[in-house]
């Protein structure tokens, strides 16, 4: 339940895409070619009744053709192959001797089954408009929480990859986002509690919080304590409405980078694991900082967020964040997916190639079956400010 950024969003397969991977079998050369296969189903069943005995007549089975269109082409294709049916049926009917005709049961049958096949493709139709509508609100939705960011954007070089656990939702309670400002750069990487809209809902939230403070704010510690009242506020107000949103939390890390410093990295850890630091010479683990999950700070004594770590910062090295989607990726034999390990056996520290690496791994590690939602993000300075 730990949290990362993400800027290139791969999801599982969803709907839409097994959609479309569908209708790309389906096109050539920019055309459907979607009724071939009933167009063909209909000249063999034609050639076969014809040129074989009256005691294999099979012209009935011309009421599969309509209801192959109906799986593969539009509604007034299919309604072609109806008609089409219909007409062959009673030519190929009639050129047999009348003692071995199907007779009208089956050309009514024929027509029947035209009919459905043109209302079952209606309703496949209107399906997909709808399925393709809430994939469009679904891809706002995540854009607006996880929205997409420049590259090389103030200052700092980043990738990510997003691997939502719910392929119908597209967005979960991950959550990132990298917002300049007047006291340098400001980076926050988290993961709400739970699931579902609800946690999407906090996620937002804090993102927006995030945007506002860390923007105006000059110290990073005053960024973490709006976080964290904005989290109070937020589940208060959940719970004011009758959800059950009272013990939701945020594990995150909130980085900065001073202008002024481009050695260093400022770091303020809410119980999220710490993150990575993976540069030519090896991979380090930056200070855990010991600070509770956002939502928590009643939890501890002293009051104020937690502390703010100023941690040395190579210019060829790469922080790496993740979500618990990563760490806690397990395979068949039950064992955690490796990710210092892993990050060591990484081809090179940069963003990009340093994401698709543990991408990779993860997925290959749990066979494509993630019980969580999943973010790799990693970030480092372009020494242009």
């Amino acid at each position: 339940m730990r949290g990362a950024p993400a800027r290139v969003s791969l999801t599982l397969v969803t709907d839409h895409q097994a959609l479309r991977r569908r209708k790309e079998l389906l096109w050539a050369r920019g055309r459907s070619i979607g009724w071939v296969a009933p167009l063909l189903l209909l000249a063999g069943i034609t050639a076969v009744d014809l040129n074989t005995t009256e005691r294999f007549r099979i012209v009935s089975w011309i009421v599969l053709v309509p209801g192959i269109a109906a799986a593969l082409c539009g509604v007034w294709t299919t309604a072609v192959f109806a008609v089409l049916s219909v007409l062959d049926y009673v030519a190929v009917d009639h050129a047999w001797p009348h003692e071995y005709r199907a007779g009208l049961p089956d050309y009514i049958l024929v027509a029947f089954a035209g009919l459905l096949a043109v209302l079952a493709c209606l309703i496949r139709k209107n399906g997909e408009r709808r399925m393709l509508h809430m994939r469009d609100i679904a891809e706002t939705t995540r854009r607006t929480v996880l929205r997409p960011l420049p590259q090389g954007w103030a200052g700092l070089e980043h990738a990510a990859v997003y691997l939502a656990a719910d392929t119908q939702a597209r967005v979960g309670g991950d959550f990132y986002d990298i917002q300049p400002g007047r006291y340098g750069t400001r980076v926050l990487v988290g993961d709400v509690q739970g699931k579902g809209l609800g946690a999407v809902e906090t996620a937002a939230a804090l993102l927006g919080t995030f945007r506002e403070a860390g923007y105006h704010e000059r110290d990073l510690a005053t960024v973490a304590d709006r976080l964290e009242t904005r989290m109070i506020r937020h589940r208060s107000h959940t719970v004011a409405l009758g959800r059950n949103d009272g013990d939701r939390f945020a594990t995150a890390v909130l980085l900065g980078f001073p202008p002024d410093a481009p050695d260093v990295v400022e770091l303020i850890n809410f119980g999220h694991e710490p993150p990575l630091a993976v540069g030519p010479t090896g991979v380090r683990s930056l200070p855990p900082g010991g600070g509770l999950p956002l939502g928590m700070a009643d939890l501890t004594v002293s009051a104020g967020p937690p502390p703010t770590l100023t941690v040395a910062l190579a210019p060829d090295e790469t922080l790496l964040i993740t979500t618990d989607g990563v760490t806690e990726a397990r395979n068949r034999d039950g064992a955690f997916y490796p990710l210092p390990e892993a990050a060591t056996r990484a081809p090179s520290p940069d963003p990009a190639r340093l994401v698709a690496h543990i991408r990779d791994g993860v997925l290959r590690h749990s066979r494509g079956r993630l019980t969580d939602d999943t973010t790799i993000f990693a970030v480092r300075r372009t020494g242009t400010p």
